[in-house]
């Protein structure tokens, strides 16, 4: 973890978008994830999860002509979006968090926002994230990703990204119909129940698979007290 500031220290001195974006609004790139990304030639994302853009940026970085839609449901961290890409005309946000329903739902508030989710906080995330307590409640609207996509706005480059902190499965069946049109699926999933009944990554590799996807890349693992896997980024490729 300490080795991933300095290295996020590094590029933020080295980078321009990265320097303007930390000294006005205090956001350093999610730059963990540029060996996945650096060799993908996307043209769309879909940032599910977006927080306060740390993976939008990289992704601009990398690809500026990439258009991106993006999904916060916190005010908070979605205020901090927009106000980052408030002049980048092909990147959009949506302050909801996709579900197969419509609706609201209660967002379990994390001490670190970030690791707030849909589902309840467990013992076993807070164990091993201090800092991670849950810390209260609100409600926030949810929607399926077909309420705001169709497959005529897919290109044949198109990455699903989703950091939604145990609720994978639910993300992907709010977009069933459109998983056909992404090239790319990039997932943070989980080994053990950090989110009380969310579907472990043996779960989303079994979905995925029987919907044309395969598992082609495990990146960023993280490791309990114990040294069991947690959790890790997992690419998927449509075959």
């Amino acid at each position: 973890m300490f080795s991933l500031r300095l290295r996020k220290l590094a590029s933020i001195g080295l980078v321009g978008s990265y320097r303007r974006a930390f000294l006005r609004h205090g956001v350093a790139p999610a730059i963990e994830h540029r060996a996945v990304l650096q060799n993908l030639p996307f043209d769309l994302v879909v940032d599910v999860g977006a927080n306060r853009g740390q993976f939008t940026l990289l992704c601009r970085q990398l690809r500026h002509s990439a258009r991106v839609i993006a999904f916060e449901p916190l005010p908070g961290p979605a205020g901090v979006y927009r106000a980052l890409f408030c002049e980048a005309a092909n990147v959009s946000l949506h302050g909801v968090a996709l579900s197969p329903e419509r609706g609201e739902m209660e967002m379990n508030m994390s001490q670190s926002d970030d690791s707030s989710s849909l589902l309840p906080i467990s013992k076993a995330q807070t164990e091993n994230y201090p800092g991670t307590d849950r810390v209260g409640g609100c409600r926030v609207p949810v929607a399926p990703l077909t309420d705001f996509m169709s497959a005529e706005d897919m290109t044949s480059r198109s990455l699903l990204k989703m950091d939604v902190q145990g609720f994978e499965l639910e993300v992907l069946k709010s977009g069933e119909a459109l998983l056909p049109s992404f090239a790319w699926i990039y997932a943070e999933c989980s080994y053990v129940p950090l989110y009380e009944g969310q579907a472990l990554a043996d779960e989303i590799i079994t979905f995925l698979s029987a919907r044309g996807f395969v598992l082609s890349g495990r990146y960023n693992p993280s490791h309990g007290r114990s040294g069991a896997l947690l959790q890790a980024d997992l690419l998927f490729t449509r075959v």
